[in-house]
């Protein structure tokens, strides 16, 4: 047994985008605002559409957020 749980990397916490049971919901609010933002930053804003969902603007952020180097 993992003797420091909340560190452990290897759990499933963070699944792929493409396996989320809402990832076909429209995307948050939170999720455009920050679309946005970054899309702004990154200057393309192509990357940024209304009508992505959940999964879709979850990924479009994670490729931004590597572009800028934020990660």
């Amino acid at each position: 047994m993992n003797k420091k749980p909340k560190t452990d990397t290897s759990s499933n916490t963070e699944k792929d985008p493409d396996d989320w049971v809402s990832g076909d919901e429209p995307m948050t609010g939170a999720q455009r605002s920050y679309l946005k933002t970054l899309s702004e930053q990154a200057h393309l804003p192509d990357a940024y559409a209304e009508a992505l969902t959940k999964a879709e603007a979850s990924k479009r952020i994670d490729r931004l957020k590597q572009k800028l180097d934020l990660e």
